[in-house]
This record gives structure tokens, C-alpha cells and sequence, in this order.
């Protein structure tokens, strides 16, 4: 198979990137690469925290709305 990845968002937790497969008959999915371990927070540096991973999905959701603008997915 030779997949089309793109990244489209990453920090040092998580990896969200976008799969097209080959062949194209397959459907394009999103992949969340979750860290092995959990994550733990205080309760005092939680919203800090949860702040960062809605920016990170929101990151991702318009950088692959951007993609959907060039082509057709």
C-alpha cells in the first residue's frame, strides 16, 4: 500500500493525522495516535491542560478543512 499521510496536528502527547489510502476505493480516515501511558494533571494545572488538547483538535480540524478546500476528500 502506499497511504497518503499528513499530520494535521502534534504535540508531544498526541498525533492526529489524516490517512488516504491506495487504492482510492478505500475510504480516507482520521487516526488519533493516543499516548501509551496515561496522562495525569493536578487539579489546579487540568484546565491548562485540557485548554492545550482542544486547541490541538481544533488545529487539526481547520488545517483539514483547509485540505477539503484544495480537494476533494
Amino acid at each position: 500500500m502506499n497511504d497518503k499521510l499528513t499530520v494535521l496536528a502534534a504535540d508531544d502527547e498526541l498525533t492526529i493525522v489524516l490517512v488516504e489510502p491506495e487504492p482510492v476505493d478505500m475510504p480516507n480516515s482520521i487516526i488519533i495516535h493516543w499516548p501509551s501511558e496515561p496522562t495525569v494533571s493536578s487539579p489546579l494545572g487540568f484546565p491548562e491542560f485540557a485548554s492545550g488538547v482542544v486547541k490541538l483538535f481544533a488545529g487539526a480540524s481547520t488545517n483539514l478543512a483547509s485540505i477539503k478546500a484544495r480537494r476533494r476528500l
